[in-house]
């Protein structure tokens, strides 16, 4: 058992070498993992991945993308009043967690460079299209990177750049409405 978890662990430290990871929610996010696999090992997530698989997201988080996926973490949620995710996390509702879900995905893979630059492009803000249809604005503070929402609810970028096998992950500090 012993020999067996340090064979385990040392395969995990070979492939951390191999590959530059990002630490998010206490896990080591591998770029040759796919979006699920990597979120679904962080601690900061799971209510993320418990609403992808209420939405049944899963296998097109997991297909080739590229995505772009702006990562709300728990705390991110808990702002949020707590009917209102239950009642988003019901399945006579699965169509509007979706809406929601797809709302933080841009399809392509954009890097945080990329997306300052089209801030830089555009005077202050850009405004891209998500996979759900409507616009997200970001725009950068400082050194910081933002997005603003349809209704006004801004969220900060507090991890960017987490590379994975079908795109990118940045994390944020609040979740997106349409």
């Amino acid at each position: 058992m012993i020999a067996l978890s340090f064979a385990l662990s040392g395969n995990a430290a070979a492939q951390s070498m191999k590959e530059k990871t990002v630490m998010v929610g206490g896990a080591a996010m591998y770029p040759s993992k796919n979006i699920v696999e990597n979120a679904m090992n962080s601690k900061d997530h799971t209510t993320l991945v418990a609403a992808v698989k209420a939405a049944d997201l899963v296998e097109t988080l997991q297909g080739a993308g590229p995505f772009t996926v702006f990562a709300p973490t728990n705390a991110a949620f808990a702002k949020l009043p707590k009917s209102a995710v239950d009642n988003l996390l019901k399945p006579e509702n699965k169509s509007m967690l979706q809406g929601v879900l797809t709302y933080h995905v841009l399809p392509g893979k954009y890097s945080s460079k990329q997306v300052w630059e089209a801030v830089k492009t555009g005077g202050g803000k850009a405004e891209m299209k998500t996979v759900q249809g409507e616009a997200l604005t970001f725009w950068t503070k400082g050194k910081d990177l933002y997005v603003t929402d349809a209704k006004g609810n801004k969220a900060k970028v507090t991890i960017a750049d987490v590379n994975q096998s079908n795109g990118v992950i940045h994390v944020i500090d609040t979740v997106l409405m349409p």
